[in-house]
């Protein structure tokens, strides 16, 4: 499936994207962005945490964020005379830089910075948080979610996540590229505009280093045990040809759901055009079942799993796993004692009982 794309700068140089859909009538080209902007701020600064040897990026721009802008102001739909956005021209899906990134830009990339520099643990240690970071607009329109997007579209923003994955593991200094969505204000989302974000890291995240330690314990077939253990189970949600859909054995959160490819692939980028196909569609359908089970749209954390560049490509295999807080119609999940200082989860909700109810949600969506 071809997909057009056209590259771009924005005003303080931040390069700019836009991929159109397969029958986009929108033309080739399109304007650049005339604001005047200060220049970009200075890499950030990470620390390391001597007492788990983890990385915090010190990202203080992050506080001068939109909060919730009206529809009028909205900084990820297209410019118009009375709002200077982030989008010069109208687009189908249009990725760009972000503006307060917590990793990057690259130009301060030093060869200096190597894994030993990043992996021995030292008092007072600080390097600069090389690194990208990107918005993906999933559609110009103010309102809406991933979930009310045309299959086309979503195919659209697959094809967007699968080259942005591919090129930002490309750049130096880049050791993982994680793809996610976060929905709702619930989770501390400061944009209603469909979209999600793209890190691309120095490091390999805390919670990939667990899942290396796992599978250097099973070994190399872990995913493919995994896989046979869940398709056995009561928790699948949805199976297709190249992709099977399941609430965890061990979910920690009220609402989870994870997709697994049948076939070792290690990021959204080495999935064959066929494969890409189906997946969009069955996301897609797994988000929206998320907003049936209640009355009203349900909080989510979308998280698109993929493997390091330089650790475990062969074994760790491209999971998404969608999560939320939400426990019942009014009662939201909050993380305490226990979870939040201990990383010791308490379950509310029975995993099996929590597959039963994406499977009716899923019954209900109209095909």
């Amino acid at each position: 499936m071809s997909h057009n794309h056209f590259r771009g700068h924005l005003a303080d140089g931040r390069e700019i994207i836009y991929f159109d859909d397969q029958s986009s009538e929108l033309p080739p080209k399109r304007q650049m962005d005339s604001r005047e902007l200060d220049t970009r701020p200075d890499t950030a600064r990470m620390r390391q945490d001597p007492l788990t040897g983890e990385w915090v990026s010190i990202a203080a721009t992050r506080q001068n964020r939109v909060m919730l802008p009206p529809v009028d102001a909205d900084p990820l739909a297209p410019q118009s005379p009375t709002n200077p956005s982030e989008v010069p021209d109208n687009y189908d899906v249009v990725v760009f830089e972000n503006r307060s990134p917590s990793f990057g830009p690259l130009s301060e990339f030093s060869e200096e910075v190597d894994s030993a520099d990043l992996n021995t643990i030292g008092f007072g240690k600080e390097l600069p948080a090389v690194g990208r970071c990107e918005v993906v607009c999933f559609s110009p329109a103010h309102d809406g979610s991933f979930g009310s997007l045309s299959v086309e579209r979503a195919r659209t923003v697959m094809e967007a996540w699968a080259n942005r994955t591919e090129e930002l593991m490309a750049l130096p200094g880049v050791e993982q590229v994680f793809v996610f969505e976060n929905r709702g204000e619930e989770i501390g989302v400061t944009l209603g505009h469909p979209h999600g974000q793209i890190y691309a890291y120095p490091f390999v995240t805390p919670r990939t280093s667990r899942l290396l330690d796992s599978i250097k314990r099973v070994g190399p077939q872990f995913f493919d045990e995994l896989l046979a253990f869940e398709k056995s189970g009561p928790r699948v949600v949805k199976l297709t040809e190249n992709f099977t859909a399941f609430v965890p054995f061990a979910a920690r959160w009220p609402l989870e759901l994870h997709i697994l490819p049948h076939r070792q692939v290690p990021d959204i980028a080495g999935l064959t055009s066929t494969e890409r196909d189906e997946l969009s569609a069955l996301y897609l359908e797994l988000i929206q079942s998320f907003d049936l089970l209640y009355d009203t749209p349900t909080p989510y954390i979308a998280a698109w799993h993929q493997a390091p560049k330089n650790a475990g490509r062969g074994e760790v295999r491209l999971m998404v796993q969608v999560t939320s807080p939400r426990r019942a119609a009014d009662k939201l999940k909050f993380l305490a004692g226990s979870e939040a200082a201990m990383g010791a989860f308490i379950a509310d909700v029975n995993p099996e009982d929590q597959a039963a109810k994406f499977r009716e949600a899923l019954g209900k969506i109209q095909r």
